[in-house]
């Protein structure tokens, strides 16, 4: 499979750090899988500017969160800090759907799903409604797992847990979409 493919697989090419940083955990430690985790965002973004020469901005942001937290991890030799940032990442992706949509009028679920989907206003609403909410909850429950469990349980429920929960909020929404688009 060459790269242009795999870039098209986007689901795909967003958990390749994940998934390298789980992998150098398994073999290594915490630390070693954070140094990775941030080398292989920036890989990330240089073949996307490569094939695609355009980076999305929500990229960037999480390359940001990910230098901050696992630099902090790093120097600090603390897993607390990298432990936190899918959190972050998370609950700054449930507000700014929130506050896009409250205080700028802007349904940025509508705006990335829009050209593919066609529903009324209301449904909209529900779906970044729900997706803001999801999201926020996706931090709440990283943060318990993270404080409540071992380090490797976390590590698993991050690439597993995570992944799962994400699959299954996209074939809820799917189902709803297609409930509403027959009303």
């Amino acid at each position: 499979m060459g790269i242009g493919k795999l870039l098209n697989m986007k689901f795909l090419f967003d958990l390749f750090p994940v998934v390298l940083f789980f992998i150098f955990y398994k073999i290594y430690d915490i630390y070693v899988a954070t140094a990775v985790l941030m080398a292989s965002t920036y890989i990330q973004i240089i073949l996307l500017y490569l094939f695609k020469k355009k980076i999305e901005k929500m990229i960037i942001f999480t390359a940001i969160v990910i230098t901050v937290f696992g630099g902090m991890t790093l120097f600090f030799q603390s897993n607390v800090f990298i432990m936190w940032k899918p959190s972050i990442i998370y609950w700054v992706f449930g507000l700014v759907i929130l506050v896009a949509n409250k205080f700028y009028n802007k349904n940025l679920i509508q705006i990335s799903l829009g050209s593919q989907v066609e529903l009324k206003k209301e449904y909209w609403q529900n779906l970044s409604w729900s997706t803001a909410l999801f999201f926020i909850f996706l931090g709440f429950l990283n943060i318990y797992i993270a404080q409540n469990f071992s380090e490797d349980t976390w590590v698993n429920f991050k690439l597993f847990g995570m992944t799962a929960l994400l699959f299954l909020y996209i074939i809820s929404i799917t189902i709803y979409i297609a409930k509403v688009n027959k009303s």
